[in-house]
């Protein structure tokens, strides 16, 4: 395969996907492969990577934990199976109680069963142990979500975890380097900017659209992803 021509920023989240998977290909004839999507952003680029490398395609779901009053603000992140990491500096910078920290973590927590339901319906997550597993969102800003993610899935004892996005800050690249096995970014830029400013379209990933992204990589022969009751 050529190697694709790596724009300045990515037309959309799909276009982002195939440049990050030809950047993946010496994963292509690895054993026991499995891709995993920060949702919702990252299920679109995750797709394609699956797609080019032929392997399963699932979920990872996994919160930002906001500072009361800026949302925006990550003082930490919580995943699947009760994965948390924490930003002691924002934390103690901003004198959040622990209290607070707990409300949002609960609040977070419901909404992770709330998409569990959604998007696998009564499928349980995928078996990780011993597995190459890579890890994709659309971008880094501070690594902090994704963070958590690779310790949900380092419980499980795969054997291999690859953190894979378009595009991330270099800081967020060398501190996910001391967590994860590898990082792989098709642009690690400073200054990050906001990850809207490396996509032309940058609209958000619906529901419907994770759904139904996750059922076309199903073996055709698989019972249908439903939203659970």
């Amino acid at each position: 395969m050529p190697a694709p021509v790596i724009p300045h920023r990515f037309p959309d989240r799909r276009a982002a996907g195939r440049a990050l998977a030809w950047a993946l290909s010496q994963y292509a004839d690895r054993p026991r492969l499995q891709v995993l999507a920060l949702p919702r952003g990252g299920v679109p680029v995750a797709y394609e990577v699956a797609q080019a490398l032929a392997a399963p395609l699932d979920v990872l779901l996994v919160r930002k934990l906001g500072v009361p009053g800026q949302p925006e603000l990550a003082m930490g992140a919580i995943a699947e199976q009760g994965a948390r990491v924490l930003n002691h500096d924002i934390i103690a910078d901003l004198g959040i109680p622990p209290h607070v920290i707990e409300e949002i973590t609960a609040l977070e927590q419901a909404e992770i069963a709330r998409r569990a339901r959604a998007y696998r319906g009564q499928r349980p997550p995928p078996e990780l142990h011993d597995k190459t597993v890579i890890i994709v969102d659309d971008g880094l800003a501070t690594g902090a979500t994704m963070h958590a993610a690779v310790n949900c899935v380092r419980l499980q004892q795969p054997r291999w975890i690859t953190v894979a996005v378009p595009v991330a800050s270099t800081e967020s690249v060398r501190h996910l380097r001391t967590v994860a096995d590898d990082v792989v970014a098709v642009l690690a830029v400073e200054p990050f900017y906001a990850l809207s400013y490396w996509y032309d379209d940058f609209r958000q990933t619906s529901d419907d659209e994770v759904r139904r992204l996750l059922q076309a990589s199903l073996p055709a022969s698989a019972v249908p992803y439903e939203e659970g009751a």
